[in-house]
């Protein structure tokens, strides 16, 4: 199948951890991510649908193939931490400028920063601004899944 791009966008909080941990959430509930009914052995039994997060990552083929959404993500990273499989990285402020121009992004800036992210299995975030400046929601994107 190949790596699936992501983007999602959610109101602000100051806790971006928690904003992912909301997100993940809200994605699994909605069923909004890549689930393959069907047993990879071709048999005629269907796997049923998780019903917490830790069940969907039980699911070896989970596991091997991801599902194609920010649920493949599971921990923001803390600064100075490198970038690690399945964590997010907020961007930075000199990147913000090096990529915009600017370091208080707003919407009409998410297609100068969605290069830095680029690696497959590792997302980025962003805190984006209203017009006068202030944070008005966070932007998660980035590539998962086989």
């Amino acid at each position: 199948m190949g790596a699936s791009g992501w983007e999602y966008y959610v109101p602000y909080q100051e806790d971006l951890g928690a904003a992912l941990d909301a997100l993940r959430q809200s994605v699994f509930d909605a069923q909004d991510y890549y689930w393959d009914p069907w047993n990879e052995d071709d048999t005629d039994e269907a796997r049923v649908r998780p019903s917490t997060l830790d069940q969907l990552w039980e699911d070896e083929q989970v596991q091997e193939e991801g599902t194609h959404s920010i649920l493949d993500m599971h921990r923001m990273l803390r600064p100075g931490e490198d970038p690690d499989y399945g964590t997010v990285q907020p961007v930075q402020p000199a990147e913000a400028y090096q990529m915009a121009g600017t370091d208080r992004l707003t919407r009409t800036d998410v297609q100068a920063i969605e290069p830095l992210a680029s690696r497959r299995w590792f997302g980025r975030c962003a805190v984006l601004h209203d017009a006068h400046g202030s944070p008005e929601e966070i932007y998660f994107w980035g590539f998962s899944g086989d």
